[in-house]
């Protein structure tokens, strides 16, 4: 089944900035044809973005006209390379608009591995606190692992139904008292939620700020579609994965961090390519004096400038007009997804999270419901939608807080000893008596259209309405 490049959005009437998002139309047909010569309706941009044909030639051709060696060294091919991964460096500040006197920029696989790099480098202990919104991702969630390992206080700013938002008086309670001695801890959220797309207030860098706390804020769900100024916003560590913003390179993350607050963090250990000079026998090392000292073993000096021209493709399209047409898509997809009934006129969908599309971002989270009213197995509409050519995403999305806030699961019953022993999930889910594993999300981004949306509501209209679908034959699930 194919879909049209759907440039009807750009002739909306009343559209404004039309001629910018019809170039992303043109972007489409151009650069990421593969998706419609294929049939795809690529709705899981939260899970990662796409490439550009552009992005794969400049890869192959850098590779082919040059030779590159391991950093580390002064001789030529390890020079080439030191070269582009420092002009990287200042390609991500840039683009962060960034100072490079407050900010450095840390190489990570991930935006998970940015996050461990905190956790278990931070100066938590006795009498401080990890504050985390429940609204996370399970790599931010981790960190509470380090802090309770050295008596440091963990406290979660629940996400309040119906929105699932965290209420910044709830933000400023779990901060405590002031911190006129020092430092009190860690506050960390999300700019953008993998799982409502509620995006949270980025002034709460500067509350944290101000009563002694560090900040945390984990942009990876965000900066796809979102501008992102740290000459605005100033927060200590910001984890970033990009192949969510543009598709390639995979295995290419960072940590962006502010220099003040990178040197206080202890690095449990060191590695080859992270100290000034080392001993073997006086047992001694003198970690390097920036931000290599947290950059372990050799950096993938082939894909790291890929980073670079990623991100001189983004600028080149502009955040706004990508912007807008998410923002644009996500009202639509709202609309549409609200508006489908079973012919008795009960819902077919129930949405989670924000029902409008302010103060959130292009991720939706909804469950299929069947014509009695009870909600369809995530597996179900997984295994439909994967055979129409579509690709969303289903499960609970690594962010088991806002699972919780959704499916309105309460402190009380996960309490005991239900975090104990070995059971399957589907075992936690009975349980729990939870009738699902998790929920449907859909995301949007930079070439989406409103083909990709009509098409996924086309299909559940289609497929599920008036209908108590069959649940047998599905495979037991294997993870949250």
């Amino acid at each position: 089944m194919g879909t049209t490049s759907g440039s009807t959005l750009g002739a909306m009437p009343g559209h404004p900035g039309g001629a910018a998002e019809d170039r992303l139309d043109e972007l489409r047909a151009a650069e990421y044809g593969y998706l419609d010569a294929e049939g795809h309706a690529y709705l899981d941009y939260t899970g990662a973005g796409l490439p550009a044909d552009a992005q794969l030639r400049a890869h192959g051709e850098r590779l082919r006209g040059h030779c590159y060696g391991n950093p580390h060294s002064e001789n030529p091919t390890s020079a080439a390379s030191t070269r582009l991964v420092e002009q990287t460096r200042t390609a991500v500040l840039a683009f962060f608009n960034a100072s490079p006197e407050e900010y450095a920029v840390v190489f990570t696989a991930n935006a998970t591995g940015a996050c461990r790099l905190v956790g278990e480098a931070y100066p938590f202990e006795d009498g401080a606190r990890l504050v985390l919104t429940a609204d996370n991702h399970n790599s931010v969630n981790g960190i509470r692992e380090y802090a309770r390992a050295r008596g440091a206080r963990v406290t979660y700013v629940p996400a309040c139904p119906p929105d699932l938002r965290a209420r910044e008086e709830d933000v400023v309670a779990a901060f405590g008292q002031g911190a006129p001695d020092g430092r009190r801890g860690l506050l960390a959220f999300p700019a953008q939620s993998n799982f409502t797309g509620v995006q949270h207030p980025l002034s709460w860098v500067g509350l944290a700020h101000e009563r002694g706390y560090d900040v945390l804020l984990d942009a990876a769900a965000f900066v796809p579609a979102n501008r992102l100024d740290l000459s605005e916003v100033h927060p200590d560590f910001v984890p970033v994965s990009w192949y969510k913003v543009f598709g390639f390179p995979t295995g290419v993350g960072c940590l962006v961090a502010r220099r003040e607050a990178l040197a206080r963090l202890r690095r449990p250990w060191f590695a080859g390519g992270t100290i000034q000079a080392v001993s073997a026998l006086g047992g001694w090392h003198v970690p390097a004096g920036d931000e290599t000292a947290f950059e372990d073993g050799t950096l993938n000096f082939l894909a790291i400038p890929d980073v670079a021209f990623g991100l001189d493709w983004i600028t080149a399209i502009g955040l706004g007009p990508i912007h807008r047409r998410v923002a644009r898509l996500t009202a639509l997809l709202l609309e549409r997804l609200t508006s489908l009934r079973h012919p008795d006129g009960t819902p077919l969908v129930r949405l989670y999270g924000p029902s409008g599309a302010e103060g959130r971002g292009g991720t939706v989270a909804f469950n299929v419901l069947d014509a009695r009213g009870r909600v369809v197995d995530e597996r179900i509409v997984a295994r439909d939608t994967a055979a129409a050519g579509i690709s969303i995403r289903t499960g609970c999305f690594c962010n088991p807080g806002a699972g919780e806030g959704a499916f309105r699961i309460g402190a009380g019953a996960l309490r005991g000893d239900l975090g104990h022993g070995t059971r399957s999930l589907d075992e936690y889910l009975e349980l729990l008596g939870l009738p699902s594993g998790g929920a449907v999300r859909a995301s949007l981004g930079l070439v989406s259209n409103t083909a990709d949306v009509e098409r996924l509501v086309g299909f559940l209209a289609g497929a599920y309405t008036g209908s108590v679908p069959d649940t047998s034959g599905l495979a037991p699930r294997e993870r949250c």
